[in-house]
């Protein structure tokens, strides 16, 4: 799997910044965030909606994009949606 590359937070210090990558084989969107503080992983998992139990299972983790990544985002999704991938 060689990822492909979207963008990066623009704001970027260079000490780990939010980053988004597709997988080509999958079409995934594959994310670096921020961990999410303990309060709103709280909130997270104290979300119910039917079929979907409550709780973050242990093989997953809650993470935040800053908003100025709407555009990336936006980016990445319109790419892997057209298919776009290698």
């Amino acid at each position: 799997m060689a990822l492909r590359f979207i963008g990066i937070d623009p704001n970027t210090g260079g000490n780990g910044s939010p980053t988004v990558w597709i997988d080509p084989d999958t079409a995934d969107l594959v994310l670096q965030g921020w961990r999410a503080d303990g309060r709103t992983e709280g909130e997270c998992a104290a979300f119910e909606i039917p079929g979907h139990a409550a709780g973050i299972p242990m093989n997953e983790t809650v993470i935040r994009i800053p908003a100025r990544m709407v555009p990336v985002l936006r980016e990445a999704c319109d790419v892997a949606e057209r298919g776009e991938l290698r």
